[in-house]
């Protein structure tokens, strides 16, 4: 009987190759074999198959893998996701499509978090001919924030404070040409999150997130920075809750305190949350092996 066979395509930057390396050794343990570093980008559909034609592993039918890991948010092109949704069809997915390209989306996820009784910011989502409506909400809601539906790292966030920021930011949004803009109030926080990781529904670990002194947003590449933190029974129901109602078996969920009304609330979930790079397991997070431990469980579940 031959071995199962899945391809894997893992970020390499801030530890991510020694981490690849460990997941391949441990499915190697249980008879399943490893495509290493398969970007779909180097892939071509002919009729009924998914050909790889990178320099290794040429020739291989992805199609016939009995599952793909994807795991790379900063190389993703238009193409390779076009057919990360199309393999998905076919095989198993680690996430699967479905829900990457809900998490990927700001407002479909508050969206579906909402109707699954988990507490966002408020929101508006309005047409782009419809910019009366935001003068209305700015009004009611005091200061809000400008998101871009789909982007990571805090990239596009505008904050708004005022009738006036809301008046300079609109001629630069109309030229963007959307179709759309999203907006969400803005919570009084103390400019700290907890990032929750969920693996297969269960606690992986959790940290903070501080923002700089000159910014509001946490995320490390807006300038914020990781520091220890536990978290409580409540933060990770929410999180477990948010993962299982975006469907992701893999997910990172940004949770806030609201100080006005008391309660936590869900920023984001983040379908590819990264591993502790080694900087930040010399400053004592140690969740890596538990968090390759269960996805290699995962993967071991989802292609028997």
């Amino acid at each position: 009987m031959s071995n199962r066979k899945i391809g894997m395509w893992l970020y390499k930057n801030g530890g991510g190759d020694k981490i690849g390396k460990k997941i391949i050794k441990k499915l190697k343990e249980r008879d399943i074999d490893v495509l290493d570093d398969i970007n779909l980008r180097h892939a071509i559909a002919k009729n009924a198959h998914i050909i790889y034609h990178g320099e290794e592993h040429r020739g291989e039918k992805l199609d016939k893998l009995d599952l793909f890991f994807s795991y790379n948010a900063g190389e993703q092109t238009l193409y390779q996701m076009y057919l990360y949704q199309a393999l998905n069809r076919i095989i198993p997915m680690i996430n699967t499509y479905d829900s990457f390209a809900l998490t990927e989306d700001k407002f479909h996820t508050s969206f579906v978090l909402r109707n699954n009784g988990i507490k966002t910011a408020d929101y508006k989502l309005c047409h782009r001919d419809d910019g009366h409506e935001l003068k209305k909400i700015i009004k009611k809601w005091d200061k809000m924030v400008y998101k871009p539906t789909d982007g990571w790292g805090g990239v596009g966030l505008t904050k708004i404070e005022s009738e006036a920021n809301l008046d300079m930011l609109m001629p630069f949004l109309n030229q963007m040409d959307l179709r759309y803009f999203y907006v969400e109030k803005f919570i009084n926080y103390d400019n700290t999150d907890f990032r929750v990781d969920i693996v297969d529904g269960k606690f992986v670990a959790c940290y903070g997130r501080k923002a700089s002194g000159t910014d509001w947003r946490t995320n490390v590449t807006s300038g914020g920075s990781v520091f220890i933190r536990e978290a409580n029974d409540e933060v990770v129901n929410i999180a477990k809750k948010a993962c299982k109602a975006t469907g992701v078996d893999i997910g990172g969920v940004d949770i806030i305190y609201d100080r006005d009304t008391e309660e936590y609330i869900v920023l984001e979930v983040n379908g590819i949350p990264a591993f502790a790079t080694p900087e930040q397991e010399k400053m004592g997070l140690n969740f890596n092996n538990k968090k390759i431990d269960l996805i290699v469980d995962l993967i071991d579940r989802k292609t028997k």
